[in-house]
């Protein structure tokens, strides 16, 4: 009897490899399959981002028109509702540009556009609040804070509602 070492099949080229063994963000079901490009072939755009990214090339800017800056604070809508919620290691804010999250040294930052759903939860004991923002992409970013006392679960779920209602549209993702 002849034995042989390794694997005697190995897959086609055309065919991509599935399964939790080769793929471990693989879930039957829950994920989609990953596409077969690799980092050479350049970043995947959507249709309607790639029209709107060549547009703004071909659109010269005119003179005397100053762009802003992401940190310069727009003042078009400053005047809404705005949430902010911290502690000594976690900060939220949502306002007119969308929601930030910071923990320590990092931060994310979502505009309306890219947000699927914001939820809330408190913690049956204690005094953590917790922000979860949900992207159409099917991921998550939790957030904690820890509040100085329990009464300011009901005020901070009041003023994240009001940001919600003001910016956050269901129909846009």
């Amino acid at each position: 009897m002849e034995q042989r070492i390794g694997s005697s099949s190995q897959p086609l080229k055309a065919e991509p490899v599935k399964g939790a063994g080769f793929d471990p963000a693989f879930i039957p079901g829950l994920t989609p399959p990953a596409s077969g490009k690799t980092e050479d072939d350049g970043p995947e755009q959507e249709p309607e981002a790639a029209e709107a990214e060549e547009a703004e090339d071909a659109a010269p800017e005119p003179e005397g028109t100053a762009e802003t800056s992401p940190s310069e604070p727009e003042e078009a809508d400053a005047d809404g509702p705005v949430f902010e919620a911290s502690d000594r290691r976690a900060r939220i804010v949502a306002d007119h540009r969308g929601v930030r999250l910071s923990l320590d040294d990092q931060e994310c930052e979502f505009r309306w556009h890219e947000i699927g759903a914001v939820e809330t939860e408190t913690a049956r004991f204690g005094k953590r609040y917790t922000v979860t923002v949900h992207t159409p992409d099917r991921r998550w970013y939790p957030i904690e804070v820890e509040a100085p006392a329990r009464s300011h679960f009901k005020e901070w779920d009041e003023q994240l509602d009001a940001v919600l209602d003001a910016y956050f549209e269901e129909d846009a993702g």
